[in-house]
């Protein structure tokens, strides 16, 4: 089973793109995160509800900063910057940016609103965390 399956599942419980990449991630990788820590992502969902930056990229961002970070960022920044601007590559190489307000044109639609980018989201986040040695438990 790939994120992308895992994703999915969780997207058609009607969590939004960050909130469904997040537990995914989460249940997918072993990131030891709760039910209540999940909120803290909730409100970057459609680019944080303004067309932003895709609720989905921050989520990744947040499941490798939750892998990386041992105290603060500052003190891994020689490594973690890097490792965050592979995220962002591998976001925008598989949806062709990383605004909402431009991804939504090409990967949304009415009936499945934001689950094509949910699971492109979880294909550049599984490449990512393949980069950085990380696998599934």
């Amino acid at each position: 089973m790939a994120l992308e399956d895992v994703v999915e599942r969780v997207y058609k419980q009607g969590f939004n793109c960050s909130e469904s990449l997040i537990q995914a991630a989460n249940e997918y990788y072993g990131l030891h995160l709760t039910q209540d820590e999940y909120k803290l992502i909730s409100g970057f969902g459609g680019g944080m509800f303004v067309g932003s930056t895709c609720g989905a990229l921050a989520a990744s961002i947040a499941c490798v900063s939750k892998k990386e970070i041992q105290v603060k960022a500052h003190d891994q920044l020689d490594t973690f910057r890097p490792n965050i601007q592979k995220t962002v590559r591998n976001f925008k190489e598989e949806l062709g940016d990383t605004e909402c307000k431009n991804i939504k044109p090409v990967f949304h639609n009415k009936e499945i609103k934001c689950l094509n980018t949910v699971k492109h989201a979880a294909v550049a986040l599984e490449k990512t965390m393949n980069e950085l040695g990380y696998k599934p438990i």
